[in-house]
């Protein structure tokens, strides 16, 4: 049987135990976030390549990243196109993101900003 010292200690054990479990939540929401943020980044990347192995203006393979890109802050992307060679030969687009962590909810468990980065590479159709 209970005595009436123990009555509400439920109550305050859930109440110091919530905001660590709150933390805890928003971390693995925000790593989820960060996550789906380099997804997007490598299929960015994929696009860009399929867009620079078919043609050589630089402007369609930014428009095929940014497309591909959706969800992600284009002012936060950077983008290079490395072609060797002619047709036949390789090319490479790396793309670079800065992500920004949620300040006010995440951003003293985390680093203010995340770098990510994702690179595809395809043989060159056009020279």
């Amino acid at each position: 049987m209970r005595t009436r010292r123990e009555r509400g200690s439920a109550v305050v054990e859930l109440a110091l135990l919530l905001p660590v479990l709150f933390l805890v939540l928003l971390a693995v929401v925000q790593v989820g976030v960060i996550a789906r943020d380099r997804l997007v980044l490598e299929e960015a990347a994929r696009a860009g390549a399929r867009a620079a192995s078919v043609t050589l203006d630089e402007a369609e393979v930014r428009a095929a990243v940014l497309r591909a890109a959706g969800p992600l802050d284009p002012t936060r992307l950077e983008l290079e196109v490395l072609r060797e060679g002619a047709q036949g030969d390789v090319v490479a687009v790396e793309v670079r993101y800065r992500a920004r962590v949620a300040e006010p909810i995440a951003g003293w468990l985390m680093p203010a900003e995340v770098d990510l980065g994702a690179s595809a590479a395809m043989r060159q159709e056009v020279g």
